[in-house]
């Protein structure tokens, strides 16, 4: 482990825009809303800021993606084909711990099995990354409930955790990988001495503590409301309870660090070009699983509530997780405006259950 200051991490950011495009949470001047974007700037990034509006999954799999242009021809009956992703190296600095977790989710559905999305690889591939530590939970967070924080525990580049007194910031930096460890080794960073490690491992256990109750009380229940959405022994009057207080926005799909749902459009741009774009989508949007003649096997709302809920907690989609498909950021309970995001539905769970 190294020690890092804030200028130490600074200058770094600043190397890294040499090779990378550097992506990081910025507090946008206006309305003080943090968001994980482009950075053009090293002194904008903001260590320590809240958790960002969206999550970084918007780098790899964006809101709109022109994955493909072609050109064709009438005449011959040929079409030219171009493919359109950017392959330039990333690095995601600042990321919080649950959103990584939300990129490991993302990369074992998309690149990890029998079938690799190759767009998404190419964004993901030559990522380099720094998480930082929450020193403190943030509103609506739970992670310590899906065993996705305070701290990261692996997949980062770097991992950096303040143990400042409060007044300079002192960041504990762990390498998790070769290139981790000649960066910060070319930054000469001096290596942590054993008071230095201690004090990191307090300020995590601190973070936990400073959990609200509720969160630490839902810890057991997330557990048990895998255990019966895997089994399907919730009752259908809480789906339809939850299903009557869906607003069917999407708005939980689309800010959730492991929703990959999307669809794809092919518009025309020119004469006889076309651009095939890829747009996310949401289970939870009634025309997803509509079919050809108009049928559609979960048009009912809490057909589609039971089935998001399914992909989060089940048995069979953590297998293809390798972890829960929730993360704990408590972004779905920041936009819902109906008020069923994951801690309301396991709660719901939980009372169906006591009764």
């Amino acid at each position: 482990m190294f020690l890092a200051s804030s200028t130490d991490l600074r200058r770094l950011v600043a190397q890294l825009q040499h090779t990378h495009d550097v992506w990081a949470p910025q507090p946008d001047p206006g309305s003080g809303q943090v968001f994980f974007d482009r950075l053009a700037d090293a002194e904008r990034w903001s260590p320590g800021a809240p958790l960002p509006a969206m999550p970084p999954k918007e780098v790899f799999l964006p809101q709109m993606d022109c994955i493909l242009r072609y050109r064709y021809d009438r005449q011959r009956q040929e079409a030219t084909l171009w493919p359109s992703v950017d392959e330039r190296p990333k690095a995601l600095v600042g990321i919080r711990p649950c959103d990584l977790a939300g990129l490991q989710c993302l990369d074992r559905f998309l690149i990890g099995q029998d079938f690799v999305d190759e767009v998404y690889l190419a964004h993901r591939r030559k990522t380099l990354i720094v998480v930082e530590t929450c020193t403190e939970p943030f509103p609506h967070c739970f992670c310590v409930c899906t065993d996705s924080g305070p701290a990261a525990r692996e997949g980062y580049d770097l991992s950096i955790t303040d143990i400042g007194d409060g007044n300079e910031p002192l960041y504990l930096a762990e390498a998790g990988s070769d290139e981790g460890r000649a960066l910060a080794e070319a930054g000469g960073w001096p290596v942590a001495g054993r008071r230095e490690v201690e004090r990191g491992r307090e300020v995590v256990d601190r973070s936990i503590a400073r959990f609200p109750d509720l969160a630490k009380k839902n810890k057991a229940w997330i557990s048990r409301t895998m255990n019966r959405v895997t089994t399907g022994f919730i009752k259908p009057g809480t789906w339809e309870y939850v299903g009557r207080q869906c607003f069917e926005c999407g708005g939980c799909s689309f800010v959730c660090p492991t929703c990959s749902c999307f669809t794809i459009e092919d518009v025309a741009c020119g004469a006889d070009v076309w651009e095939r774009l890829r747009t996310r989508d949401s289970c939870s949007l009634e025309g997803y699983t509509r079919m050809a003649g108009d049928h559609n096997p979960r048009k009912p709302v809490e057909d589609r509530r039971n089935k998001r809920f399914f992909c989060k907690l089940s048995y069979a989609q953590s297998k293809k997780y390798l972890r829960p498909g929730c993360v704990g950021c408590g972004r779905c309970v920041w936009v819902c405006p109906g008020d069923i995001g994951m801690p309301n539905v396991v709660r719901y769970i939980h009372r169906e259950v006591a009764d």
